[in-house]
């Protein structure tokens, strides 16, 4: 903990390493969502590292996991995993959505001018993680930064995006 309130990389890379496979297997055994578990586990360890001089705790583990109950319970609250039910509404039984279908084409078309207006290396950093499915540490290695700002650059990019698609909701009414 001292390391990590002193502003070391290293040691919060450590903590990363170590709990990030058991914080996402707690959060997905609630709500069975890869992707909601990846966002919300790396929003936590965000959370973490930018407030790690204000924290008092006699167990990294045990607060993390209580850090992910609660951010689950918010999720789930907030009703932001709907994921699934989204793409089922927008894929109906008899129904293809497929890659040459308008919908999509019409949705891809949108997020990638999301993304262009995104500042350069969040942008960058972004598609390496969706597009090329790269893991933070493999990003933070080619750009020659951490993994922390690798981090924070896709919460920032999947924060707007959210918003963003947030104001398109006539993409649910629509289809539902």
């Amino acid at each position: 903990m001292s390391l990590l309130k002193e502003g070391e990389h290293a040691a919060f890379n450590e903590v990363h390493h170590q709990y990030y496979a058991l914080l996402i297997r707690y959060a997905y055994n609630i709500i069975k969502d890869k992707e909601a578990c990846s966002d919300l586990v790396q929003d936590v360890l965000v959370w973490f590292w930018e407030h790690r001089e204000q924290h008092q705790m006699s167990s990294i583990k045990g607060y993390l996991i209580m850090a992910v109950k609660y951010k689950v319970s918010n999720v789930i609250r907030k009703g932001k995993v709907r994921e699934n039910y989204v793409l089922s509404a927008l894929n109906p039984p008899g129904y293809s959505l497929n890659e040459e279908s308008l919908e999509l084409k019409e949705l891809q078309a949108v997020i990638e001018s999301f993304i262009q207006q995104l500042p350069d290396k969040c942008g960058e950093i972004f598609r390496m993680s969706r597009e090329e499915q790269l893991t933070n540490k493999e990003i933070a290695a080619k750009l020659g930064i951490s993994e922390v700002t690798v981090a924070v650059q896709i919460k920032r990019a999947l924060d707007k995006l959210r918003a963003n698609l947030g104001k398109l909701h006539f993409w649910i009414n629509f289809f539902v």
